[in-house]
């Protein structure tokens, strides 16, 4: 049990509640400025705390981790996946890992559901209509998209989030299918009328709508790959809630610009936070900052997830979401 109040250096600006709690349990420095920490303030911070408490864009590698001083021992991610840390290299070191999951699955649905919706509907490009002065008043043939009743929705990625989004898709009358690593449970199945497709190959050449919900890993990275994204249909739609590295995303700006992809609709990049000019000028491509866990209440609950992994680990005790293995 640690007898006094640890120093806990927290990266970036969080919600104030969160920051008010934080303040009263532990000896914490706060990111006023809400200024990305550089390399040097990264390796000043574990040379000084106690608990670091980084966010997902924070990347902490095992050059910086050689870094560290002897007296940092918790990373208190606050973000759900840890492909910013190197889990291993921290593990090694002595450095307990813990992240804040099951917190966003809804936010994240929710985002993907809007995404789906907006795409297909041309909401984007409605919109811009309006703001260039385009609209003159309604046409039969007018800015026509597609409905979503009765299209196929592939989900790359069946856990949480994905059988959240099939949920809503389902509720929408899209047919749900997906690939895995594994088959879902039975029942989830059951529930949610769901196709399992063993090879990613032939369920993308058969979708709609593909929908991404896995974790950047080394074996995920550009998972569609420029010879998968030539296996969907023409006219298909695709959308990414998860990470941007999943996505070769010059081969889909190709087939974008080809006219082979209906549209897509990306909530993350994969050389965030710089967005390629070409998705960003394209009407049927809706682009969107990284907003898919960007609730308040989802903040808060993420901060309260930190707070109890701190004071577990005071306590301690194992923190509840220890993260035991790497997955960058």
């Amino acid at each position: 049990m640690l007898k006094k109040r640890p120093v806990v250096v927290v990266t970036r600006k969080l919600p104030e509640v969160v920051e008010s709690r934080m303040c009263e349990l532990f000896d914490t420095r706060l990111n006023e400025t809400d200024r990305p920490f550089t390399q040097s303030d990264m390796i000043e911070a574990l040379q000084t705390a106690d608990v670091l408490v980084p966010t997902v864009t924070d990347r902490i590698d095992s050059t910086i981790l050689s870094q560290a001083g002897d007296r940092i021992k918790l990373i208190s991610n606050f973000g759900n996946g840890t492909d910013n840390i190197d889990v291993t290299a921290a593990n090694d070191l002595g450095i307990t890992v813990t992240n804040t999951p099951n917190v966003l699955t809804e936010d994240t649905a929710d985002m993907t559901m809007a995404l789906i919706l907006a795409v297909p509907r041309r909401l984007s490009a409605g919109i811009k209509a309006l703001e260039n002065g385009e609209f003159t008043g309604w046409s039969p043939t007018w800015m026509l998209g597609h409905r979503i009743w009765g299209k196929r929705l592939g989900i790359i990625g069946m856990g949480r989030i994905g059988q959240a989004v099939a949920r809503r898709a389902k509720a929408f009358g899209m047919s749900i299918h997906y690939h895995n690593r594994r088959p879902a449970a039975p029942a989830i199945e059951a529930e949610l009328e769901a196709t399992y497709w063993e090879s990613l190959d032939q369920m993308l050449a058969r979708m709609d709508v593909i929908s991404i919900h896995c974790p950047h890993t080394p074996g995920t990275f550009h998972l569609l790959s420029a010879r998968r994204l030539k296996l969907l249909k023409k006219g298909a739609y695709v959308v990414n809630t998860a990470r941007g590295e999943v996505i070769n995303e010059q081969a889909l700006v190709a087939l974008l610009e080809e006219g082979h992809l209906a549209g897509a609709a990306l909530d993350v990049f994969e050389n965030e936070p710089a967005v390629n000019p070409k998705l960003m000028a394209m009407e049927n491509v809706l682009v969107v900052p990284h907003l898919g866990s960007a609730t308040i209440e989802g903040r808060i609950e993420m901060g309260e997830k930190v707070i109890i992994n701190i004071r577990t680990w005071m306590d301690g005790h194992r923190p509840p979401d220890r993260v035991l293995t790497s997955m960058m």
